[in-house]
């Protein structure tokens, strides 16, 4: 194929998005993952489904970046999750090691590709993989916004018992609890869902939304979610590979939109062959704004923690 991708981690999250890009048929895979077998043995496994998936992509697996070579883009999700005990700081520290010494290896392996940053504290290691890499801010965006607009039309479709298909959302800032769902440009077949929901249960909606990703940990005991995570990465591969200029929310440096400066923050964006092609800003109301400024300002205090860590 004409297209490469690597994926930087081998756990769930990466191996699912690895299994997704081979089966869309968009690129060959490599697989890089620290642990010696894990990201051979995915691979091959992924190869040996190819002939009953009917397709021709090529997974193969490394220790080594040498095979991740002139990639067209790098999806990162290494790091570890947050164990019991474990301080945010302590978490932040570790992670960002690892993503520095991860995009140092990229950015010389494949200096032209775009970066699609998945770990955790996601906005945070934006911030790492921007100043480690060099790269123009087009070529580096975090997936978040993604995610979590997915996660709010799936419960919108739950609610009003309907497609998935027909409905549209868009949830903004940063990845966590203070993201910002916005009801009003939320839709089902182009209505907007304040036509359709009282608003106590777009309320219920919004919170479960900000609490998605908890709400699965909590479920699974052991783990984190992976299926839907690894499916909003490559959303946004696909846009970038194929071009298609989707309208897309995520992480992106921005330089005055919305009235932020130097800041990783959740936006609609065009992604298109050159990464980020276009900054949307639509109008918020004045809760909008002080919740996307809410949802800023945390996004602010783990930068500010990553520069005393550092």
């Amino acid at each position: 194929m004409d297209k490469k991708v690597t994926v930087v981690g081998a756990g769930n999250v990466g191996a699912t998005a690895a299994q997704r890009l081979a089966e869309k048929e968009l690129c060959d895979v490599v697989l890089v993952d620290i642990i010696d077998g894990l990201p051979q043995g995915k691979a091959l496994d992924l190869a040996e489904a190819a002939p009953i998936e009917k397709h021709d992509a090529h997974p193969t697996g490394s220790n080594d970046y040498t095979a991740s070579a002139n990639s067209d883009i790098v999806i990162i999700t290494a790091g570890i999750p947050r164990k019991p005990g474990m301080s945010r700081d302590d978490l932040l520290s570790t992670n960002a090691k690892i993503m520095k010494n991860v995009t140092q290896q990229v950015v010389e392996h494949s200096p032209d590709a775009v970066l699609i940053i998945v770990s955790n504290p996601l906005d945070a290691m934006c911030h790492v993989a921007y100043e480690t890499s060099g790269f123009p801010k087009n070529r580096v965006i975090g997936m978040a916004g993604v995610l979590d607009s997915a996660r709010f039309r799936t419960f919108i479709a739950m609610e009003l018992d309907v497609s998935v298909e027909n409905t549209t959302a868009f949830v903004l800032g940063g990845h966590g609890d203070t993201m910002v769902p916005l009801p009003r440009y939320s839709t089902v077949a182009g209505i907007p869902i304040t036509e359709l929901l009282p608003k106590e249960r777009i309320d219920a909606l919004v919170e479960r939304t900000a609490n998605g990703g908890a709400e699965i940990v909590k479920l699974l005991k052991t783990g984190s979610a992976f299926y839907a995570p690894a499916s909003a990465a490559v959303e946004m591969a696909e846009s970038i590979l194929k071009d298609r200029k989707k309208i897309l929310p995520c992480a992106v440096y921005l330089e005055g939109e919305y009235g932020f400066n130097d800041l990783f923050i959740g936006v609609p964006v065009k992604l298109g062959a050159n990464g980020v092609e276009e900054i949307i800003e639509i109008t918020l109301t004045a809760e909008e704004k002080a919740a996307l400024e809410k949802s800023a300002d945390a996004v602010r205090e783990l930068k500010e923690l990553l520069k005393k860590l550092s």
